[in-house]
């Protein structure tokens, strides 16, 4: 579960700004309203209109909110897509402004007032309002993933726009040019293509749409980079809210299912640590066979010389043996940029030979009592002591005992 702490200090931050901006927008209504009536126009009352849709907007995101932050048994999953309700009602509420805004301008018709310059230095001061609060509310709700946060800040920025017209329309009147309408159609179109757009990211999340790319490659590259897997049959992750619900199929090493729970919850732990608002993972482990078995072997060059010290070993070879052919399948030779550290080379050396998941680490030098051996054994990885000289000897060596074991369980 996500940290309760966490959230409650999430849902004081987002409360907080819903509640700037519902004021915001309260003063916005009235403010338009009284140069509306100083001035006549039909842009101006429409643009209060559109205004008192989106105090409407923040009271709707308030109680989607705190309907999200509730608990109830009836919703185990929590109702954190209560957020993306409202997005969505959001979105529909930028529709219906658009539509608004198209009305007035195509049939609208008022009584022009004649009004002084200090009217358009006070619209063209509200034209910022709209843009700083909505880009504030976007930097929040990014930071803490709340959808209905960013969508309304999302709609406050599309604000400007039909401000700006409101603006362009009064200044063209005061110069005797009546292009005031043709804008705000165009204008119109805009808000209906953002609403659009908040609309489509909170259905994918109602309709349980994946998780997008990238966090779900960031979500198996972490299960992948725990020593004890072999591979992922499936992996789903889903958006409710601001947040991750993760589901995965994962094959482990053969292993007991204590040390398989051990694994799950570090793996578990690695989800949170690498992607944001994770509130739930679900690990599905089974053991897997191994078709083929990967030995780790510190080289001195790369002639295939062992060398006689791991952590200081220039290079490893990485060879992957059939397990059901019992010969060597694949070589490879890696550099070991640790050799030259002062302290815990061996240490730093056996961590960078995790990630290549080896089955098997064979060493001239015993390592009992030595921090790659523990190393080793947490990850279940067995440490075999050799006393061959030269890589093809240890291969010959592999691929003998193999035929032997093959020959013996026929």
């Amino acid at each position: 579960m996500a940290g309760d702490g966490d959230s409650r200090c999430a849902d004081a931050v987002i409360m907080r700004v819903a509640w700037v901006s519902l004021a915001v927008n309260a003063g916005l209504v009235l403010i338009k309203l009284f140069l509306a009536g100083i001035t006549g126009s039909l842009a101006l009352e429409a643009d209060a209109v559109h205004s008192s849709l989106d105090v409407l907007a923040s009271v709707a995101l308030l109680a989607g909110i705190w309907l999200s932050s509730r608990r109830s048994r009836e919703f185990p999953y929590g109702l954190y897509k209560v957020e993306n309700i409202v997005s969505v009602a959001i979105a529909l509420l930028v529709f219906l402004t658009a539509g608004e805004i198209a009305a007035e301008a195509l049939t609208g018709e008022g009584t022009a007032l004649p009004f002084g310059g200090w009217v358009l230095v006070a619209v063209a001061a509200l034209v910022v309002v709209p843009y700083l609060l909505g880009t504030w509310e976007v930097r929040v709700g990014t930071a803490y993933h709340s959808p209905s946060l960013i969508a309304d800040g999302r709609q406050h920025r599309v604000d400007v726009l039909s401000t700006s017209v409101v603006f362009f329309a009064l200044l063209a009147r005061y110069f005797g040019l009546p292009i005031d309408h043709l804008a705000a159609v165009i204008i119109a179109a805009f808000i209906a293509y953002a609403g659009w757009d908040i609309l489509k990211d909170s259905m994918r999340t109602l309709l349980d749409a994946s998780i997008d790319h990238e966090t779900r490659d960031t979500i198996r590259s972490a299960i992948l980079a725990d020593p004890m897997v072999i591979g992922i049959k499936d992996l789903t992750g889903r958006n409710s809210g601001r947040y991750i619900f993760v589901e995965a199929g994962v094959v482990m090493k053969q292993t007991d299912l204590a040390e398989a729970a051990l694994v799950s919850e570090r793996i578990q732990a690695r989800i949170r640590e690498t992607v944001q608002n994770v509130e739930r993972v679900v690990i599905h482990a089974e053991a897997g066979e191994r078709s083929h078995l990967r030995y780790a072997v510190p080289l001195s060059d790369l002639e295939g010389t062992i060398s006689p010290h791991f952590g200081e070993a220039p290079y490893f070879a990485l060879l992957d043996f059939g397990v059901k052919e019992g010969r060597l399948e694949r070589k490879e030779i890696l550099s070991n940029p640790v050799r030259d550290l002062e302290k815990q080379k061996g240490l730093r050396a056996a961590e960078l030979l995790l990630q290549q998941k080896p089955d098997v680490v064979v060493s001239r030098q015993p390592l009992a009592g030595k921090s790659p051996e523990y190393v080793f054994e947490s990850a279940r990885i067995m440490v075999r002591i050799t006393e061959a000289e030269r890589l093809s000897d240890l291969v010959g060596e592999i691929e003998g005992e193999m035929r032997e074991e093959r020959a013996a369980g026929a």
